[in-house]
């Protein structure tokens, strides 16, 4: 298979990554939520935890949609998927210290770290989007950890939250274009 090939099975089969986008920003706004009405500790954990829960629940969400959820076997980007999936749980330890240098940094940390591991995805989906989503998501935890001193505990993780679930409507609005082309 061409690398057109691959990263087009792994658009159509995934939709673009939509529905990872819509769990991850619905993940984001309830982390959000926590941190603004309940405490730090269960927004912290809802986000650090609950991120094992995307890939899962997304893949399930495009299986209720009627589509398959799994790439055939000679798509060899599963394997880049499972590499970049990890960078995120990887870099728990620099977030955390981060959080224990400056709380209101958690999620602007949280927003750069995730930004850059979607920058990987420019390839793995064969999409530009995802370059404009990392770097968004990447300046949007710089400029509220730099430039907004006062901000609140959770203005990074609603600012995330709304990022992804918005995300999720353009991937799949590129896809659902891509989809009434021929191959």
């Amino acid at each position: 298979m061409t690398i057109q090939a691959v990263q087009r099975e792994v658009r159509m089969t995934y939709l673009g990554g939509s529905f990872g986008a819509w769990v991850s920003g619905a993940l984001w706004a309830i982390s959000a939520a926590l941190g603004t009405w309940s405490s730090h500790t269960s927004a912290i954990i809802a986000l650090a935890a609950g991120g094992a829960l995307i890939f899962p629940i997304a893949q399930l969400l495009v299986r209720l949609s009627g589509h398959r959820a799994t790439l055939s076997a000679e798509n060899t980007m599963n394997q880049l998927a499972m590499q970049v999936a990890f960078t995120i749980p990887l870099c728990l330890p620099l977030i955390g210290a981060a959080t224990l240098h400056r709380a209101t940094w958690f999620y602007p940390a949280f927003l750069i770290v995730v930004g850059m591991h979607y920058l990987p995805f420019t390839f793995l989906y064969g999409m530009r989007l995802y370059t404009v989503l990392a770097i968004l998501m990447v300046v949007e935890g710089l400029a509220i950890g730099l430039y907004v001193p006062g901000a609140t505990f959770a203005l990074g993780g609603w600012v995330g939250g709304l990022t992804l679930i918005a995300f999720g409507f353009a991937l799949r609005a590129a896809v659902a274009r891509e989809a009434g082309r021929p191959a």
